[in-house]
């Protein structure tokens, strides 16, 4: 009975890990294309120059290895970063400015017209 339930949790951690990498892989992914759009342009920027001066080496294949090396980087930097914050255990809920992720509003102020004092309670 007892080796049924230590296997039972097991799986159970084991499913909660695989859910928060994901979870990250997703969110760090979403972030580097959105917040880290003038890096993405950057390394386009390096990229393009380190095939044209990868051209007068290597004809065939410079661009494909410079793209291919520029988005394995992208790939494995987010894995990397998502495999980190999986095994210290830092859950995606736990993080404050990822409240969009889990659907919970920020709420910013309530709104205060002209006629409230005379008309509405207050709440401070």
């Amino acid at each position: 009975m007892v080796s049924a339930q230590s296997s039972n949790l097991g799986k159970t951690y084991s499913l909660l890990m695989i859910k928060s990498f994901l979870i990250w892989t997703f969110t760090l992914a979403v972030c580097l294309l959105v917040v880290g759009f003038p890096l993405v342009v950057l390394m386009a920027t390096v990229g393009c120059l380190l095939s044209i001066i990868l051209q007068s080496v290597m004809p065939v294949s410079a661009v494909l290895l410079v793209a291919g090396g520029l988005i394995m980087f992208n790939v494995m930097a987010v894995v990397l970063a998502a495999g980190v914050l999986t095994l210290k255990g830092v859950h995606p809920s736990q993080v404050k400015w990822l409240s969009w992720l889990h659907g919970e509003a920020d709420q910013m102020q309530t709104s205060v017209y002209a006629a409230c004092p005379l008309t509405c309670e207050i709440k401070m």
